[in-house]
């Protein structure tokens, strides 16, 4: 469930360092047409197309239903292990704004 409530916010914060496959994602799971669209028109929309099915199938889509509050935000970001790798190496403000995104 944390996956599932933090999962748009962190999506559309690394969609800019992987725009093709962020747009490849859209056509290929969610079967958007690609014609006359750009790929970050494409990407947003299977960001917005993933946000739809986590509602649908009832997971969390926003962190403060597991009872995450605001003032928790700097902890968990502190507790969050930083990895290299991946689209992008993200640092503690990054976290700490894709979790407040995802409240």
């Amino acid at each position: 469930m944390t996956l599932s409530g933090v999962s748009e916010a962190y999506y559309r914060h690394i969609m800019k360092y992987a725009l093709k496959r962020f747009a490849r994602f859209a056509h290929v799971v969610w079967e958007i047409p690609t014609e006359g669209k750009s790929d970050e028109q494409l990407a947003t929309e299977g960001i917005d197309a993933l946000a739809a099915w986590i509602k649908q199938i009832g997971a969390a889509s926003e962190i403060t239903s597991l009872g995450v509050t605001e003032d928790m935000l700097d902890g968990i970001a502190n507790a969050t292990i930083i990895l290299a790798g991946g689209y992008e190496t993200l640092n503690h403000d990054e976290i700490v704004e894709i979790l407040r995104k995802s409240l």
